[in-house]
């Protein structure tokens, strides 16, 4: 048991600090999702499932797919602001009709 815990205790030890130094969002949230179900490994090797089927709901699923969805979007509505950018400028000089749209 304590041969489990101190693997347990080293390899959160060493994903917590990995989802720390993670540069880029989407990998950040995938490793926080295996932060989670490390978490919930280790409650329930300290015999605790109830907390440890709440961990593994919450920390390893729930958070993640939300911050991956959130990124997810996040982008789309970039791409959209950069291809709207180029398309309205050489729209307004074009055709006055846009411009009266727009007061």
């Amino acid at each position: 048991m304590n041969a489990l815990l101190i693997v347990l205790l080293t390899l959160l030890g060493g994903v917590g600090w990995l989802t720390v130094t993670t540069r880029e969002p989407t990998r950040q949230a995938v490793v926080a999702g295996i932060l989670g179900l490390l978490l919930a490994l280790l409650f329930f090797a300290l015999q605790a499932p109830d907390v440890a089927f709440s961990e593994l709901v919450v920390g390893s699923a729930a958070v993640p797919a939300l911050l991956l969805l959130t990124i997810a979007k996040i982008r789309e509505q970039q791409v959209a602001a950069r291809g709207q950018e180029p398309a309205g400028e050489a729209g307004s000089g074009t055709s006055g009709s846009q411009g009266g749209e727009e007061s």
